[in-house]
């Protein structure tokens, strides 16, 4: 059935209107973003295809512009543009959230926040949350690129940043572009050379989340802090 032959009740946009956007699956909130299908498959076919493809509303939330552009039917840069909107809105909602509230009264979304931010790249990215005295987050900041190891992340840096911004305590993170958000030994050792750094400041290391596409892990959570 093409789009314009189902029931006006079917149509996305009259549902939520008459229903509210909970009403919806997927697809079809998906569908009021993209408005427009493809000669031979409507609009709902391809927000169907595109959960399809990056496995669900998650990983299409950390698709990058360059996994945008390789599908059909997002090859123009409006649409690859207001798909990319929405992940800066959602990014900047957690952001506000984390900001407002003790960042550990929600670990989920400290988890949501990283993976939404740094969960896409291609290449290892190191980055802090510092946070105030309430565990509130002051800022993020990506301080370091490329391989990472006890070597290439400077303890120094951080602790510069850390008395800049005048925290108390800080969340490490970094990802894995393998998509495995396992820590290595390589992980724990510069997990534990920073928090010992930083303990001379008396700036707290509460947790060090590795994080992948659709995946996030607490070494916190795992005792290994």
């Amino acid at each position: 059935m093409s789009f314009k032959d189902l029931p006006l009740e079917a149509r996305p946009r009259e549902k939520l209107i008459a229903r509210g956007p909970a009403a919806l699956g997927d697809a079809e909130l998906l569908a009021l973003l993209l408005r427009t299908g493809l000669a031979g498959k409507n609009v709902l076919q391809l927000a169907q295809e595109l959960l399809d493809r990056f496995g669900g509303l998650s990983g299409l939330l950390h698709a990058s512009l360059a996994d945008l552009a390789q599908v059909k039917g997002l090859g123009g840069s409006a649409k690859r543009a207001e798909v990319a909107a929405v992940l800066e809105l959602a990014r900047r909602a957690l952001a506000e959230r984390l900001q407002q509230r003790p960042a550990f009264d929600s670990p989920g979304a400290v988890k949501d926040y990283l993976q939404l931010a740094i969960g896409a790249r291609s290449h290892e990215v190191f980055a802090v949350l510092f946070l105030d005295a309430q565990h509130r987050l002051i800022a993020m900041e990506e301080l370091f690129r490329g391989s990472l190891t006890q070597t290439s992340v400077y303890p120094r840096e951080v602790a510069s940043r850390a008395l800049h911004l005048h925290a108390a305590a800080v969340v490490l993170a970094h990802n894995h572009p393998s998509g495995c958000a396992e820590p290595s030994r390589a992980d724990e050792a510069l997990t534990q050379a920073l928090k010992a750094a930083l303990a001379l400041l008396d700036v707290r290391v509460l947790d060090h989340v590795i994080v992948a596409r659709g995946a996030a892990l607490s070494m916190a959570e795992r005792g290994l802090l």
